[in-house]
């Protein structure tokens, strides 16, 4: 079989991820006076409406995803689903639009979208240039290096004088070329636009090895032909901290995807699940309390009600639990959670109080 006809052959089989380290993602028309009056309202314009309008991938395992059925799966769906069921005490109120690298930055300072929850890197650039406001870190990643196991492969340091495919134009591209760089090390890149045809490319062989994030690199690699045969480098090359994203303009709509994120990681540190949330409504502790919203106003203050997070535990759950049902050791992926651990296990994840 010819060798393009093979790439096209494989390159449907292969899901779109576009993993945020792998996106030419700094382009956006971030000037527009008419675009910032869209989103400066963002708040009234949601709850007039009565229903979330998400951008996700929609092809990622893991992180958002449609199965065959038609519905939404992921890590970035819960994160919807989480603001739905605060805004709505439903959170099937959500209408997912599926956006590629090069149209979701436009899509949410057009007002498209009201937030874009599709792992996408937290970066200076996109705050400060593309005018993007992020919520708490979702997912911490790193970019890594995918070989062939059979390749005797085992460090950055044997890819010396071998092709490497990557997807041009991105940040992805960028760090691997610095990482190289600083450590003396010659490489052949193998180039291309598409995502796609990058991956397929590899799966073909004519790449030694083939760079993404890790968690991108675990999902391709569950569905090429013989993912046992493929093996990730233990090596991190950059770090990429994915969480979601609203534009710059509405201070009141940014504060409450914050707080909806950080109810999960809360949720989590105090021991409440969807499970036992019902038991803890009769507690005493002044924490759980508050948290609950059966003591003080701290969901008004945000203005939603004061059991904003009660509602998100009960229909979506904290953390954990969605963590364990998108990547968790009982799904295809089997990530362990690693660094997206509570701190007090020795992860990243921390929220403020709540009071």
């Amino acid at each position: 079989m010819r060798k393009s006809a093979l790439i096209l052959a494989i390159a449907p089989l292969i899901f779109a991820i576009t993993a945020c380290s792998g996106e030419s993602g700094n382009t956006a028309n971030t000037s527009s006076t008419s675009a910032t009056q869209v989103i400066k309202n963002r708040w009234d314009t949601v709850k007039n409406r009565g229903q979330l309008i998400c951008g996700v991938s929609g092809e990622v395992p893991g992180f958002s995803f449609v199965g065959t059925d038609g519905k939404y799966s992921g890590i970035d769906v819960d994160i919807c689903r989480a603001i739905a069921a605060a805004l709505f005490d439903n959170p099937d109120a959500v209408e997912y639009r599926n956006l590629n690298s090069k149209e979701r930055f436009t899509a949410l300072q057009t007002g498209e979208v009201d937030i874009l929850s599709r792992n996408t890197t937290w970066t200076l650039s996109r705050t400060t240039s593309v005018g993007l406001e992020f919520a708490p870190v979702v997912f911490y990643d790193g970019q890594a290096i995918m070989v062939r196991k059979n390749s005797n492969i085992k460090a950055l340091a044997d890819l010396k004088g071998k092709a490497i495919c990557v997807q041009t134009g991105t940040t992805t591209e960028q760090n691997l070329a610095d990482q190289m760089r600083k450590r003396g090390i010659t490489y052949k890149p193998v180039v291309f636009e598409d995502v796609n045809i990058t991956f397929a490319t590899y799966a073909e062989g004519r790449c030694d090895g083939i760079t993404a994030d890790r968690s991108a690199l675990v999902s391709r690699r569950s569905i090429l032909p013989k993912p046992e045969d493929n093996v990730i480098l233990d090596e991190v090359i950059s770090s990429e901290p994915l969480a979601p994203a609203v534009a710059k303009g509405d201070t009141k709509w940014a504060d409450a995807v914050k707080w909806v994120v950080y109810s999960l990681v809360k949720a989590e540190e105090l021991g409440i699940n969807s499970q036992n949330v019902a038991q803890f409504a009769t507690s005493n502790d002044p924490d759980i309390k508050r948290f609950l919203g059966t003591e003080g106003n701290l969901g008004e203050s945000l203005g939603l009600t004061n059991d904003f997070a009660a509602r998100i535990v009960k229909h979506v759950g904290n953390y954990s639990e969605v963590y364990d049902r998108n990547l968790g050791a009982k799904t295809k992926l089997n990530l362990a959670r690693g660094q997206n651990q509570l701190w007090s296990k020795g992860g990243l994840l921390y929220s403020p109080p709540f009071r």
